[in-house]
């Protein structure tokens, strides 16, 4: 079963124990010395449970507290309008206040990998702007990508930093650094950085020109890809159409047998 990158730090919620409990805080009337941490339970748990109103008063104390997976959530909840109005400037402030105070936080502790979403989402509000709040500002936006997949090693911000050298965003087009950074994220499985680095490969752009290994990733990234992410059909249709036909053979094997060993993908970033 796939697993969206949305979806894992959610599923990691659970794993850590945090949904499926009763507690004794009450978002009506909450006490000045309740725990944060006691807060977000409740308020998570009020969100497994269908009550998103509940949920984010909970969260919301939570956060005023400073504890960073109860920002995380409200602000995922903000930016995709899940259970209130959709915010992208209120998202912006919770993934701010989080990387703010959490950048220096050790990688392999498990709450990083909501610190580095919150990076990458701060990377794309940078990249495409809030209107009114936030100017597009595309330089911003590589150092948020940047940070976040050399300091955390996160996939989905090593794809967006690779597209941004790719497309000449926030700075001089650099095909190589496009190739090195989807590399990295195209090992870890995700979908979009395997598409692209086909792509380098099979086109010789920036790179030697690599056409069954370019061809038998993009291959493998059409496979796995969702149905709105049309254009690694497209990139992979028009590499098949140019290939030969012994090129078409041995990079179609290939990603058989990458798809047969690698049967637990990670998805890209929604």
């Amino acid at each position: 079963m796939r697993i969206s990158s949305a979806a894992r730090p959610v599923i990691l919620l659970a794993a850590l124990g945090l949904a499926g409990q009763a507690f004794a805080f009450d978002p009506t009337n909450p006490s000045p010395d309740a725990s944060p941490a006691e807060a977000f339970r409740y308020g998570f748990d009020a969100y497994r449970q269908g009550d998103k109103v509940t949920a984010i008063e909970a969260l919301g104390f939570a956060a005023e507290k400073g504890h960073p997976i109860a920002q995380w959530k409200l602000g995922r909840m903000y930016a995709e309008g899940d259970g209130t109005t959709r915010d992208d400037y209120k998202a912006f402030e919770y993934f701010s206040e989080i990387a703010d105070a959490h950048a220096d936080d050790n990688p392999s502790e498990p709450e990083a990998r909501f610190v580095s979403n919150a990076f990458v989402a701060l990377g794309n509000y940078y990249k495409n702007g809030i209107p009114d709040n936030v100017e597009p500002d595309p330089n911003r936006a590589r150092q948020m990508f940047n940070y976040a997949a050399s300091y955390f090693g996160d996939a989905d911000a090593q794809l967006n930093l690779a597209r941004m050298y790719y497309d000449g965003e926030g700075g001089d087009r650099d095909p190589l650094q496009a190739a090195r950074w989807a590399k990295l994220a195209a090992d870890k499985g995700n979908i979009g950085a395997q598409a692209l680095l086909g792509h380098l490969l099979f086109e010789g752009d920036g790179v030697k020109r690599e056409p069954v290994v370019g061809l038998m990733f993009l291959t493998v990234a059409r496979e796995r890809a969702q149905p709105n992410q049309r254009w690694i059909f497209d990139m992979q249709e028009e590499a098949l159409s140019l290939a030969t036909e012994n090129e078409r053979r041995t990079a179609i094997a290939l990603a058989d047998d990458w798809i047969e060993k690698n049967d637990s993908p990670q998805g890209s970033p929604h």
